[in-house]
């Protein structure tokens, strides 16, 4: 894990992060911006279960900003710090319900090895979730994957303990719209 910035601030006079650094190319984070708001404000699946898969990518990744930041929606939904916790390696013998474990196999298998999901996990899985929560938690892990290597890489997290636990608006809520007009 790397907390010293490889890219530079393309806003002057804001730290390197990853809103800063996305600003050398305004037009693709934009676009990108767009599409996990989208993700997170117009899907078919509840924010908690997003949550989840999304928290289980930044304990298997490591990545140091997405460990700390947990998204309003899935708060209001009821996913607590408690249940966070338990999102380690053993969560098989968490609180979790079969459902929640079942998104918890398919997101470590989608950052493993894909084809290592079980024709059981897979069978339960197509019996919680429609065709179309599965494809957009798939491309969601995929989203949190490719977001938390690129926070890495580019060396944009936090210092390891200087950033508590902070709740956010959720990506496209109309809180956060409301907030940046």
């Amino acid at each position: 894990m790397s907390t010293v910035p490889r890219v530079s601030s393309g806003i002057a006079g804001q730290p390197a992060h990853l809103g800063s650094a996305l600003a050398h190319q305004p037009e693709l984070a934009s676009n990108f911006y767009n599409l996990y708001g989208t993700f997170w404000s117009h899907g078919v699946l509840d924010h908690r279960t997003k949550e989840i898969a999304r928290m289980r990518n930044a304990r298997i990744t490591d990545c140091g900003f997405c460990k700390m930041v947990r998204f309003e929606g899935a708060r209001n939904e009821g996913l607590t710090e408690a249940e966070v916790a338990q999102i380690e390696d053993g969560y098989e013998d968490s609180s979790f319900s079969a459902k929640e474990q079942a998104v918890l196999k398919l997101t470590d298998a989608i950052i493993g090895d894909p084809r290592s999901l079980s024709a059981e996990t897979q069978a339960e899985l197509r019996s919680y979730f429609t065709p179309a929560e599965l494809t957009e938690l798939a491309l969601g892990v995929g989203l949190f994957i490719g977001m938390s290597k690129v926070l890495v890489t580019l060396g944009l997290e936090p210092e390891p303990g200087t950033m508590p636990v902070t709740v956010v608006a959720t990506p496209g809520s109309a809180a956060r719209q409301t907030a940046a007009a």
